[in-house]
């Protein structure tokens, strides 16, 4: 039986102006073996918080009937979004099984035998501030001014963070500001890609080998990155078997190479980067529940471009002035890219302003100029090429590219990570495309 103060009619929802200027939810479990407890979600949370058994969830119930990773709960704006995980025994509000759905306050949540009800209050003020950035990672936007106080006082901490995002948003870039404005910012600041390497070789490049074939020991990325800050680059790609001892390498602070006898003490701080869903890879199997809740003492989720269209103005000025536009991007170039959906994310919109740069038509619907740029040589060369549009903007955007690297280079004496932080990509994207650059002959 339901309480009186849980009745849909006379709980305490509030006016709809309450409920516009409500900042936060309470949520409290009125039925079932969790009767009793509440719990707060606020707007201002890095990512959305997890209902069900599992020691990573936000909100952790004891009731059977409830799966590991139930459903998910997130503040936007007077709303709370409830998605259900995929749980076995479902989620319903009001009676109604729901997939996702957006509740106003005061309806009855069932999961399992939990009842529980979300109400709307005046929480404490706002934690937004009026920061425009964070280090390179620039946004004013609600969606990223809300998550400045979290960036700050993750990169104060030691502990392992998770930070997930679509391809493009900037996790790697995120990542090296935590690093840069934290207290191992004179440590070493090393980034492993799961991506890029054969599933055979992650555990030697991690922890490297006591001898190889020619009887030399190597060390790994742990070794190298001791007294800093490791980022593992697409967490999720890493092999289950990998995963376990990367976890006794967190939990015991030390490492041991392929085929040695004894362990290396190492003073890493982790922090992991996705793309991918880990709370649904935890589900089928495919992401150790215990190493997910080691790396996620903090986690970071960042929006996409598409989520935060008023961050493209200020991206569309930083990416100009970082590669040497002339004057200011003008306003209906500004006007194009802020309706534009970017899949690609800030990454893309970088891109498309390198290009922009470089080739003047490489917008599509942006008034495209008479005259192509002057270029020498190499544009006469190309335009007397006969080679398709494509291959000719390649060999166009290639020669731009290394241009701009060597000149980026040679304005900060020769240093990377300087050139990589004055051109507003990421450390390792820079050393990439410099590498890729050196293996490209001229045109």
């Amino acid at each position: 039986m339901v309480p009186d103060e849980y009745d849909l009619e006379t709980s305490q929802r509030g006016t709809p102006r309450d409920r516009a200027s409500a900042t936060e939810f309470e949520l409290r479990v009125v039925a079932g073996p969790d009767a009793g407890r509440a719990f707060l979600v606020h707007p201002n949370d890095p990512s959305p918080a997890l209902i069900g058994k599992s020691p990573v969830c936000t909100v952790r119930l004891v009731d059977p009937e409830v799966s590991r990773r139930h459903a998910s709960l997130e503040a936007v704006g007077a709303t709370l979004r409830l998605v259900d995980l995929g749980s076995t025994n479902g989620t319903f509000v009001n009676g109604l099984r729901v997939f996702d759905a957006a509740l106003g306050g005061g309806e009855q949540i069932h999961l399992g035998a939990t009842l529980m009800s979300a109400l709307p209050r005046e929480g404490p003020p706002s934690r937004e501030t009026s920061a425009t950035s964070f280090g390179p990672v620039i946004g004013a936007s609600a969606a990223m001014r809300r998550l400045h106080p979290v960036f700050e006082r993750t990169a104060q901490a030691r502990v392992a963070v998770v930070i997930e995002g679509e391809t493009g948003t900037g996790k790697e870039l995120l990542a090296e500001a935590l690093h840069r404005m934290g207290p191992r910012r004179e440590g070493p600041f090393a980034v492993f890609d799961s991506a890029s390497v054969a599933p055979g070789f992650v555990e030697e490049a991690l922890f490297g080998r006591e001898r190889g074939p020619d009887g030399v020991a190597t060390p790994g990325i742990f070794e190298r990155a001791a007294g800093g800050t490791l980022v593992i680059d697409e967490v999720a790609e890493l092999p289950l078997d990998v995963q376990a001892k990367l976890l006794r390498a967190i939990d015991r602070g030390e490492v041991r190479r392929v085929g040695a006898a004894h362990a290396i003490h190492v003073d890493v701080r982790v922090i992991a980067t996705t793309r991918r869903d880990l709370d649904a890879m935890v589900q089928t199997g495919h992401f150790r529940d215990d190493l997910f809740f080691r790396l996620a003492v903090a986690r970071i989720e960042l929006p996409p471009l598409r989520k935060r269209l008023e961050d493209v103005p200020p991206l569309v000025h930083h990416f100009w002035a970082s590669l040497r536009g002339p004057g200011s991007p003008p306003p209906e170039l500004i006007e194009r890219l802020a309706g534009r959906p970017w899949p690609g994310n800030v990454r893309e919109l970088h891109n498309v302003i390198a290009a922009a740069l470089a080739l003047g038509d490489a917008l599509p619907g942006w008034e495209q100029q008479t005259n192509p740029p002057e270029s020498g040589a190499l544009f006469e060369a190309l335009l007397s090429s006969s080679l398709p549009l494509p291959c000719a903007r390649e060999k166009l955007v290639d020669a731009f590219e290394r241009a701009y690297v060597a000149r980026v280079l040679a304005e900060n004496g020769g240093n990377v990570a300087r050139a990589a932080a004055a051109s507003g990509l990421a450390l390792r994207y820079f050393q990439v495309l410099k590498a890729r650059q050196a293996r490209i002959p001229p045109t």
